[in-house]
């Protein structure tokens, strides 16, 4: 048998979402640091799609939002009609006759690359006009049955939303339509024009292509899909929930199973775009997004937020907030610190408790232990920054950075006020306000004179005296 050629892939996105109650489209709501529909697209690719297009609204409200290898096109009632079979019709001038094309949805993200792949085999296989995606569920609810002959073929799917529409046998039916369907090209081509909108609600449904085809003498299949949640859809924010325990699940179960330790996955998120290498710790409480990345032997949290971070080999993070910032291996950070973009700690450097970093290059076992804010500055190897040593990098209109060499030993409540530099091997004395450069091993001291007023106290308490009397 010659290998199947690649699929055209259509992806049915047009609908309103009103149920969302929401101004931003429903296939564009968030899923574990993808969108609804991105996480479609990827079950697309996975597949090996030949071409993948997405069936929009009219105004293109999905434009600027999707990969550029995506095509899309509109649907438009007048002409192609409402409902999916409407959707489905928008999309027939990309449907290439000699190619299997797969239907998927965009608010049903759990559909994978792996299932489509299953669904195109067995279509395949059977030699199939239309094949469609089915699970098994303990109690079916109102989704519709697929029937099935002696065969195995499928004679019909039986909507159930409605009294009467399924006999008491075809409700005992536990298979259920997962509402994704894999057809010929060019059966497809041939059946879809002669679908009608003859029913209450004057739409153009997919399913009455099996119908047609069957009608016609062709064989309709399902494929059974080897978990149940590959059913759930998105219509509202309740049940998005629903959905994205099961992706949240997944994502954590994929991570143990390549070695990483979540210690408590119930109280874990994870985007799906984290990557996270074997042996790297994830304790309670931590919320790690975007294109965040943790290294070997790292431990992060409890208690940590991270957002398109760098974590290297044995850092460890806790109690603290990072985005857009590197911790390079060895580093350490927290309780309570907040990295801002741009900032690197280099090898073994450390941001303690209550230090907020932007914009700055900390060098390799430099230290800012606590209470300190440091912003556009760059601080050599081996450098010690006091408690509440600050920079004071902002005139009121332009940011400055701050210069700080190497094996630097700043002095507790000292202030940088940028631009300025201190050189290698420097000190600066407790509470300086150093607005010039420091040289070289110099010691900086910049505050006034201490004045010492005998019997202050004594005065003070008489003058209250006098006030009141």
């Amino acid at each position: 048998m010659s290998p199947q050629p690649a699929p055209t892939v259509i992806v049915l996105a047009a609908g309103r979402g009103t149920r969302m109650r929401s101004t931003t489209p429903k296939v564009l709501h968030d899923l574990c640091g993808v969108p609804l529909i991105g996480w479609v697209l990827r079950a697309a690719e996975g597949a090996g799609a030949h071409r993948t297009v997405v069936v929009d609204q009219p105004s293109r409200v999905l434009d600027g939002h999707l990969p550029g290898h995506v095509e899309i096109v509109e649907q438009h009632a007048d002409r192609h009609g409402d409902g999916t079979g409407g959707a489905v019709t928008a999309a027939l001038g990309a449907v290439d006759p000699d190619r299997p094309v797969v239907v998927l949805t965009g608010d049903a993200p759990l559909v994978t690359g792996e299932v489509v792949r299953a669904l195109l085999a067995t279509h395949a296989a059977e030699g199939n006009a239309a094949t469609v995606l089915s699970a098994e569920l303990p109690d079916p609810g109102q989704l519709g049955r697929v029937v099935r002959d002696a065969d195995g073929a499928v004679t019909k799917i039986v909507e159930t939303k409605v009294a009467g529409d399924a006999t008491d046998e075809e409700l005992l039916i536990r298979e259920v339509n997962a509402g994704v369907y894999c057809f010929s090209g060019d059966r497809l081509l041939d059946a879809l024009p002669r679908v009608g909108d003859g029913n209450a609600q004057a739409e153009r449904y997919l399913p009455d292509v099996l119908g047609i085809l069957r009608a016609d003498g062709h064989r309709v299949g399902a494929h059974r899909a080897p978990v149940p949640e590959i059913v759930l859809g998105v219509n509202d924010r309740a049940e998005l929930a629903v959905v994205r325990e099961v992706a949240q699940a997944r994502i954590h179960e994929a991570h143990l199973r390549a070695g990483v330790t979540v210690v408590q996955p119930a109280s874990t998120t994870i985007d799906a775009g984290v990557t996270i290498e074997p042996d790297a710790t994830i304790e309670p409480g931590c919320v790690l997004r975007g294109t965040t990345t943790i290294a070997a032997g790292a431990v992060v949290g409890p208690h940590t937020t991270t957002i398109d971070a760098t974590i290297g080999a044995g850092a460890t993070v806790l109690h603290s907030h990072l985005v857009g910032a590197t911790a390079e291996p060895g580093a350490t950070i927290g309780p309570f610190s907040y990295l801002r973009p741009g900032t690197v700690l280099r090898e073994g450097a450390k941001a303690g408790a209550f230090v907020e970093i932007k914009n700055s290059d900390v060098g390799a076992g430099s230290k800012v232990p606590h209470l300190s804010y440091i912003g556009d500055a760059d601080v050599g190897p081996g450098t010690n920054l006091g408690a509440a040593t600050i920079t004071a990098n902002y005139d009121g209109h332009r940011k400055h950075r701050t210069t700080i060499g190497a094996r630097v030993r700043t002095g507790v409540d000292t202030t940088l006020v940028a631009p300025v530099e201190v050189g290698d091997d420097a000190y600066t004395g407790a509470g300086s306000v150093v607005t010039k450069d420091v040289p070289a091993g110099a010691l900086g001291i910049a505050r006034a004179r201490q004045k010492n007023l005998d019997g202050y106290a004594e005065q003070a308490a008489a003058r209250a005296a006098d006030a009141t009397s």
